[in-house]
């Protein structure tokens, strides 16, 4: 073939891609954008199920995690056993003592220094014959024991009348008041209101000792007994503060004797409440 023929051979159409006046750089750049188009189809499919399964990672997200080793170390336990505060102390009681600095002994607590009177004599033998164990011949020796004296002739068989007409109006079919008959009327100034507390404090504090020494369990009387026993000695709390407090700069002293009164009547009521308290239980044990 002639190098003429070779010459005036036609040369081919710009492709579709190919535009008149472009510089051969620009067609590169054509081709690649034509191998990225291709991929933008594969990004479709990855981002569409990546939402679906969102759900199920929230669903886990959403459980309270478990408190760090710090946090639970430092937490409190809530149903564990607490240690014993008191162990190797003495109780507050144990550490009371009289007005000379002596410790108190058994009873004194109750009715320092033993019953004193004839009054404090029944109300003591009161609570020994309704205690849960009888106990009327240690309530004898009691008073014989905190006089510090030589018994008296004739007086223990005299005490011993006493425990048994106790005993008896005890197991009889009524319980009446025994409210004692004050030998003389109060003064109407303060000193008469502190005596007269003073009394009765130490009356209730007799009844109380009574049912001490017969080893009373309180938590073998029904509900109304015991709670009608814990009435009277916050009563008789009252009192002690009210013998210990002081004198008023100005006060109805015919009111406090009126209040006076209606406390004696009402800590009465309460001590025949745990005398009946106290025979059913007894009932019961005879029956059982």
């Amino acid at each position: 073939m002639t190098s003429a023929s070779r010459k005036k051979k036609p040369k081919p159409r710009p492709g579709p891609g190919r535009a008149k006046g472009r510089t051969p750089a620009a067609a590169p750049a054509r081709k690649a954008d034509s191998k990225v188009r291709p991929k933008a189809p594969a990004a479709r499919p990855a981002a569409t199920p990546a939402a679906k399964p969102a759900p199920k990672t929230a669903a886990p997200a959403a459980r309270p995690s478990p408190p760090a080793p710090e946090t639970a170390a430092k937490a409190p336990k809530p149903h564990g056993p607490r240690p014993p505060r008191k162990s190797g102390r003495k109780s507050p009681l144990s550490q009371r003592r009289g007005p000379g600095g002596e410790p108190f002994v058994p009873g004194d607590l109750l009715l320092p220094g033993g019953p004193m009177g004839g009054d404090e004599v029944q109300y003591l033998f009161r609570g020994c014959v309704a205690a849960e164990h009888p106990a009327g011949d240690l309530g004898i020796a009691e008073v014989f024991l905190k006089r510090g004296v030589p018994e008296p002739e004739g007086e223990r068989s005299e005490l011993q009348r006493q425990v048994e007409a106790l005993a008896k109006r005890f197991e009889g079919g009524s319980v009446e008041p025994m409210l004692p008959a004050r030998p003389q009327a109060p003064r109407r100034n303060f000193q008469g209101v502190v005596e007269r507390a003073k009394y009765r404090r130490r009356e209730i504090g007799a009844f109380l000792r009574g049912l001490d020494v017969g080893r009373t369990e309180t938590s073998h009387m029904d509900s109304h007994g015991e709670a009608s026993l814990q009435s009277l000695m916050e009563w008789a709390a009252r009192l002690e503060n009210l013998a210990e407090a002081d004198e008023p700069d100005q006060a109805d002293y015919a009111q406090f004797h009126r209040g006076l009164d209606q406390l004696e009547n009402t800590t009465e009521a309460l001590m025949i409440d745990v005398e009946l308290t106290l025979r059913r239980l007894r009932d019961r044990i005879r029956a059982s």
